[in-house]
């Protein structure tokens, strides 16, 4: 069933898991939030009163509608037309890999490393500085070496790095049937907001 613009929606919006639906935060697809447990899933029906080209502007639209008073807890956004993009960011070879491993690792060898020296209590400022050093000398050396085996064990079959997140082609903003008048009314002294 493909739904349109305006076409009412009823009962709480599932994702592929049957999960809640979330918005993405800010355009890369990630989910945020959880769900309110001081209010079950609406099961109003819901209707589309705007459309946006973009996620920041319908995030715009709802918190201006907070900003005016309006219940948001009745307000959903939902991407349509959703596509996995994935950029490819460069060649992954075995200096790239080691390159990257190390990286990590000493970040983790960082923080480790930091967070041991904060459990002395002799000389704390110099044993934190000491270990924190140690920590990302071997973190990095570490991490280089796992970074060469993933790779190595990789066989080739991916020799490239990516990013990528699910983007959408435009975000509609639905609202509670009882309350959608009232949004669209406060909405159409909104800029950027195209009705449903």
């Amino acid at each position: 069933m493909h739904e349109q613009p305006g076409d009412p929606i009823r009962g709480p919006l599932r994702g592929p898991v049957g999960g809640p639906i979330h918005g993405p935060d800010g355009d890369h697809g990630r989910p945020r939030g959880g769900v309110r447990a001081d209010r079950p899933p609406t099961t109003q029906t819901r209707r589309a009163i705007a459309t946006f080209s973009s996620y920041r502007d319908a995030e715009r639209a709802v918190d201006f509608l907070s900003d005016q008073g309006f219940p948001v807890d009745r307000v959903a956004i939902v991407g349509r037309d959703l596509r996995y993009v994935e950029e490819v960011t460069g060649r992954m070879g075995y200096p790239q890999a080691a390159l990257r491993g190390a990286g990590q690792g000493a970040l983790v060898g960082l923080l480790l490393g930091w967070l041991f020296g904060l459990f002395s209590w002799v000389t704390p400022v110099a044993t934190v500085l000491t270990l924190a050093a140690y920590g990302l000398v071997v973190g990095a050396i570490i991490g280089a070496l796992v970074g060469l085996l993933m790779h190595a064990l990789s066989g080739g079959q991916r020799d490239f790095a990516s990013v990528g997140g699910v983007h959408a082609s435009r975000y509609d903003l639905l609202v509670d049937d009882e309350f959608a008048e009232e949004a669209a009314r406060l909405l159409g002294t909104h800029p950027g907001a195209q009705p449903g």
